[in-house]
């Protein structure tokens, strides 16, 4: 293993891997620290082992083993996300690594599910500290102030959420790492307005065609569902049913505005197949009953099929702003859900009430 000593100026950074890893979160750190100069080395629990990445993009081996490597070797870790974390805090010696690493001053950096080793290594108390939304109640469990932000900075410790805030990620790992200003052209760590996909493009994450991609497939989605909304809206008669129904209505117009804008920013036009979405719906909803009850069941289950699909979409491009959108979709659909959930099941509780036996009568 190369030993830092020896060409002090170069610095080497560890990027912990695991089976299952998000690949852009081992993918965009690695490739933007190679491209700096620093001396990557990928510590995994095991040599004879390749490593695979949960989307296939990522096959790998390890360099050396985490429990032969020296924390003092290190000018900082990295540890991607994914399902690769919640491996990683079994290993004893990687906790131990990740432990050390903070004690020792070193910057340690994780993204989306990477804040778990922080969690297992009991280092998050009183800390200001991000990760993925599902680790949430997880970061706070653990004493940490959670930051609903693409980067934060908390002592020697880096976190951030999901893929989209990979480019700035690693930016705020090279600035810690005297790789930063304008000689190597990084944009400045909080500057949300920069174009970040170009870098995490350039590092290997998202190209302009995926993240394209992605932008017509939620706005096919929230197409269709408006169709369908509008289709429903005129067959239900029940008041507040209808009144979710319109607001429900304004809202998707106002994803639709807000995918197409950006596509239309990126110098993109809508896909062919995100138009053809309407139609489906005319013909879906032409077969579908007029009975309320079934009106409020399928605008449910339309809105569950978008939330899976937005969560998909927000945790799968190195894009910032297409993430953001994605999110503020998925969260307006989680909204809904809820509220759609409880006027059905008060509706099926109120029809089921007169057929339950009177009080005090013979059962």
């Amino acid at each position: 293993m190369p030993h830092h000593n020896n060409h002090s100026d170069r610095k080497q950074v560890a990027i912990l891997i695991e089976h299952d890893v998000e690949d852009v979160e081992f993918i965009v750190p690695c490739n933007g620290l190679k491209q700096a100069g620093i001396n990557v080395v990928v510590l995994g629990s095991r040599m004879n082992e390749k490593y695979k990445g949960k989307r296939g993009k990522l096959s790998t081996q390890a360099d050396t083993t985490i429990a032969e490597a020296l924390v003092s070797e290190f000018d900082a870790v990295v540890i991607p996300g994914g399902m690769a974390p919640d491996k990683m805090r079994r290993d004893p010696n990687t906790v131990r690594f990740v432990q050390e690493a903070v004690r020792q001053g070193k910057w340690v950096a994780a993204v989306c599910h990477g804040p778990q080793l922080f969690i297992e290594g009991d280092l998050l108390k009183d800390k200001r500290a991000t990760g993925f939304r599902a680790i949430r109640k997880d970061i706070i469990n653990a004493g940490a102030n959670f930051v609903d932000e693409s980067l934060v900075v908390d002592g020697n410790l880096i976190t951030s959420r999901e893929p989209g805030d990979l480019a700035i990620f690693t930016t705020a790992v090279l600035n810690r790492l005297g790789y930063g200003g304008k000689e190597v052209a990084l944009p400045n760590e909080n500057d949300t307005t920069a174009e970040w996909w170009k870098l995490a493009d350039a590092w290997g994450g998202s190209t302009k065609g995926d993240i394209v991609k992605g932008l017509n497939t939620g706005l096919g989605d929230e197409r269709y569902s408006l169709e369908a909304l509008e289709k429903y809206l005129e067959k239900e008669s029940d008041r507040e049913v209808r009144s979710l129904f319109q607001e429900m209505i304004a809202k998707k117009q106002g994803h639709i505005e807000m995918l197409e804008a950006y596509l239309h920013k990126l110098g993109e036009k809508p896909s062919l197949l995100a138009n053809l979405a309407n139609q489906y719906a005319k013909v879906k909803a032409a077969l579908t009953g007029s009975d309320d009850m079934y009106q409020l069941v399928c605008a449910l289950r339309d809105v569950q099929t978008g939330i899976g699909e937005f969560d998909n979409l927000s945790a799968m491009y190195t894009d910032p702003v297409a993430t953001a959108i994605f999110k503020v979709i998925y969260h307006d659909l989680l909204t809904y859900e809820q509220r759609l959930g409880e006027l059905y099941r008060a509706r099926v509780a109120s029809a089921m009430k007169p057929s339950q036996p009177a009080t005090g009568a013979a059962v």
